[in-house]
């Protein structure tokens, strides 16, 4: 029926979010490929949707000849004036096709064709509609488990959520639970697109301060960056385009109440949430906070500090396995390596010590070489004489500070060496 016809493109239009003129095409092609199943491959056929009856008319064209030699590309010319009187020899003259002529196989073949093509388009429009929404939190939910992981329900499609992107030993979902996540990725294959999603990412932190922190959403408070250990704890640097604002009790709310509603989306995961910094030391210290920070000594080359603490504090600044001073290297980029006050007070007086076994090397020069950071007879021998000529020592004298310097060393390694040698005779 015209109407029905119309009527279904009209609902797979809005319900698959399919585009009106691909379900015509689609459409008009399975009806062509039917109606040459019926007539042969040679036939010409055409197929159009009129927009006005909202049927689908089919033609088979045949050229008008004196005798046929083939029936389903031509027509006598008597028969073809039947039609319409003014055709001549040579004519090319169109037969309207009465489509329920096609036959059962025919007609199969073309639903077949349209399910093929609509199943292709609603998997081509998923894609589309899940690659921009990346980087989003959905709402899913449990429709079953299988050994690559949690098949989510988002409605629309079905997406996968991998056992490793699953908050560890604290994330219990079975069979109809709802659950949270994070579009970490949507992929293109041949089976249709396959949305990932995460738990565990430093993103979906993020995401979730975002959802909850109206001044994130605004922009005046900006999550610079993010690190995460899943289900046990994370850090968030937080810094305000806005004087008036604080970032930390913007993100933390009243009474808590904004990051516990976070804590307690990730299942109990405490967040620290840490002011950044434009000096690098400064952000560190604050990423290690509350640890009390004595010294930090930052090396740009490398991209690591030595962060100097109190004895009573280094348990506190290191955390339970290190599980603090990684979470900051994380979360601020700089490779960091905490010490505490007696232990570093122990290694500069040895770094002292081998400066003054140095041939040649005098308490005076020795600390003139301390204050420059050139701290032991390691950091002499790969100086350069240019170094210390710029910090007031004669060039002749530097180049022998750092030859003896390096004969030290090399001595050092030898003995080591031959020790070593000793113990395993």
């Amino acid at each position: 029926m015209p109407v029905t016809l119309r009527k279904v493109i009209d609902e797979l239009s809005k319900d698959k979010g399919i585009e009106r003129e691909y379900l015509i095409k689609t459409i008009e092609e399975a009806i062509r490929s039917a109606a040459r199943k019926r007539y042969g491959q040679q036939a010409d056929i055409e197929v159009a949707y009129n927009e006005e009856t909202g049927e689908v008319d089919v033609y088979l064209f045949k050229t008008v000849v004196d005798k046929v030699t083939n029936s389903v590309k031509e027509i006598t010319l008597e028969e073809a004036q039947k039609l319409d009187s003014e055709v001549e020899i040579g004519d090319s003259i169109g037969l309207r096709l009465d489509t329920n002529e096609f036959g059962r196989i025919a007609a199969q073949a073309a639903k077949q064709v349209i399910l093929q093509r609509i199943k292709e388009a609603e998997r081509r429009a998923i894609y589309e509609e899940f690659k921009d929404r990346k980087g989003e939190v959905v709402n899913g939910i449990v429709q079953r488990l299988d050994k690559e992981g949690i098949i989510v329900n988002l409605g629309k499609t079905e997406a996968l959520l991998p056992w490793d992107e699953i908050i560890p030993e604290k994330d219990n979902f079975t069979r109809g639970s709802k659950l949270r996540a994070y579009i970490l990725d949507v992929k293109k294959e041949a089976k249709g697109p396959q949305v990932i999603l995460t738990r565990t990412h430093p993103a979906f932190l993020v995401a979730l301060f975002k959802l909850e922190v109206p001044e994130i959403a605004e922009g005046i408070v900006k999550i610079i960056s993010a690190a995460r250990e899943p289900g046990s704890r994370a850090k968030i640097a937080v810094v305000s385009q806005d004087p008036d604002v604080d970032p930390v009790g913007a993100c933390v709310g009243i009474r808590g109440s904004r990051v516990q509603n976070v804590v307690k989306e990730l299942k109990g995961e405490k967040i620290d949430t840490v002011p950044w910094d434009p000096d690098p030391a400064k952000f560190v210290c604050n990423a290690l906070s509350p640890t009390k920070v004595l010294r930090v000594i930052l090396d740009k080359e490398e991209q690591s500090m030595e962060i100097i603490v109190p004895d009573d504090q280094l348990s506190l600044a290191i955390g339970r396995q290190g599980q603090n001073v990684r979470l900051a290297s994380k979360l601020t980029g700089w490779k960091l390596d905490v010490r505490s006050k007696s232990r570093y007070e122990e290694m500069q007086r040895l770094k002292y010590e081998s400066l003054l076994k140095v041939e040649g090397m005098t308490r005076e020069l020795a600390d003139l070489l301390t204050q420059n950071e050139i701290e032991s007879a390691e950091d002499l021998a790969q100086a350069q004489v240019e170094e210390l000529t710029e910090i007031g020592i004669e060039e002749e004298k530097a180049k022998a500070l750092i030859a003896a310097a390096k004969r030290f060393m090399n001595t050092g390694k030898e003995k080591t060496t031959a020790e070593g040698s000793e113990e395993k005779e």
